[in-house]
């Protein structure tokens, strides 16, 4: 006879590593932004590649059985200050997210990676 194998719970080498996603954002942001000038006509692709390029580089991790949410915001930089809040119902001690600010004299990006853990 075997043993049941299911586990509930990640292991501790399979969590979703805050310092570690947030070290992959921040090198995105960089790397797409560091030229870049606001622009409302280019922000919407510009948005959707960043947030694609993060998780690619996320899934790279390999996270074992999460589920990954993308959320990337740019706006122009104005001066004026800009809130952000995210609510989620999720497991504690499984889920967790990261998340980056980049900021240049044009523009702001905030960014925000979610990793749910698949039971």
């Amino acid at each position: 006879m075997s043993e049941n194998t299911y586990s509930i719970r990640p292991a501790f080498q399979h969590r979703f590593k805050t310092a570690i996603v947030k070290a992959k954002i921040n090198n995105v942001l960089k790397e797409e932004l560091s030229n870049m000038f606001y622009n409302p006509e280019e922000i919407p692709s510009v948005t959707k590649k960043i947030a694609e390029a993060i998780k690619t580089r996320v899934k790279e991790c390999s996270f074992d059985r999460y589920k990954l949410v993308v959320q990337v915001v740019i706006g122009e930089q104005r001066g004026e200050g800009v809130k952000m809040v995210a609510r989620c119902f999720w497991d504690a001690d499984t889920d967790n997210f990261a998340q980056a600010v980049y900021m240049n004299e044009s523009l702001f990006c905030v960014a925000a990676a979610f990793g749910c853990y698949y039971y």
